[in-house]
């Protein structure tokens, strides 16, 4: 299953939500590949049970055996290869928020998957532990709350414009960077650099990510509906639009890359529970 949970009030100006996924795959089924396209997340994610294996086919990179990673903000697609028993436990951060509780420049993050232990220390594996031997998911939650209530008692800044900015730029309706540069009250110039250190890559383009993933989540929640009507409905100009941003983000065309994330693990287990 796959579970997201609205985090603690206390945490709402840092973390958008968790995400549990815990999957167990019988003995006879192949695993094939969890295909991530870019997302706007930067996140934290622990691992209890079995790791993955995260492999970025444009840079041959391939990077495994983490029990908690930290994963900046991405505009490539990475390939992820779960065990048969998986469980996740993800921290999908405000844009910013892990600027402000580490002071980190988050262009040094974009697109890389690294160890959190290199950056938040050793308590993410007594985290990882506690994890492993909680109840229930809710148990998980209460236990990932209280080490990030810790994190950000030592957080670095607070809030500013380009935190207030980046997070309206979620629920927007319109993709024209000129109405946000002018709600941040900063120049251009500005503006950029401080959104690119703060959230990892250029404005722009995170705002071209949030576009990118809203038109596939529409078409996963509505698979009956044409691609002209979602990317129209997603603020695209007309299907070529769209079919250029799905091109440069993933190298296949809407329906190519729709088909492989419709072969993802979880939809293969549904599937074959639907069948049994």
């Amino acid at each position: 299953m796959v579970k997201e949970i609205k985090p603690a009030e206390f945490l709402t100006g840092y973390v958008r939500l968790f995400r549990i996924i815990d999957f167990n795959f019988p003995d006879d089924v192949v695993i094939p590949p969890k295909i991530y396209p870019p997302r706007p997340e930067q996140c934290i994610q622990f691992y209890p049970k079995d790791s993955e294996t995260v492999n970025y086919p444009n840079s041959n990179l391939i990077v495994t055996n983490k029990k908690a990673t930290i994963t900046g903000q991405h505009t490539t697609v990475n390939h992820r290869q779960v065990g048969k028993e998986f469980l996740s436990v993800q921290v999908i951060f405000l844009p910013g928020a892990f600027h402000r509780i580490t002071g980190i420049s988050m262009n040094e993050l974009a697109n890389v998957y690294l160890d959190a232990a290199d950056i938040l220390g050793n308590e993410t594996a007594f985290v990882n532990e506690q994890l492993y031997f909680a109840g229930s998911h809710g148990e998980m939650i209460i236990i990932v709350e209280e080490y990030l209530k810790q994190l950000i008692k030592r957080r670095k800044k607070e809030p500013d414009c380009i935190d207030r900015v980046a997070n309206r730029m979620y629920s927007t309706e319109t993709y024209l960077i000129d109405g946000f540069i002018k709600m941040a009250c900063l120049s251009h110039r500005q503006f950029d650099r401080k959104f690119n250190e703060q959230v990892g890559i250029p404005p722009k383009r995170f705002l071209q990510v949030i576009r990118f993933e809203k038109a596939f989540g529409m078409k996963s929640s509505h698979a009956q509906k044409d691609w002209l009507s979602i990317a129209l409905h997603c603020g695209y100009y007309d299907y070529q639009h769209l079919v250029k941003d799905c091109k440069e983000f993933t190298g296949s065309s809407p329906n190519k890359f729709f088909a492989i994330e419709n072969n993802a693990p979880e939809y293969l287990l549904e599937k074959r529970r639907s069948e049994g």
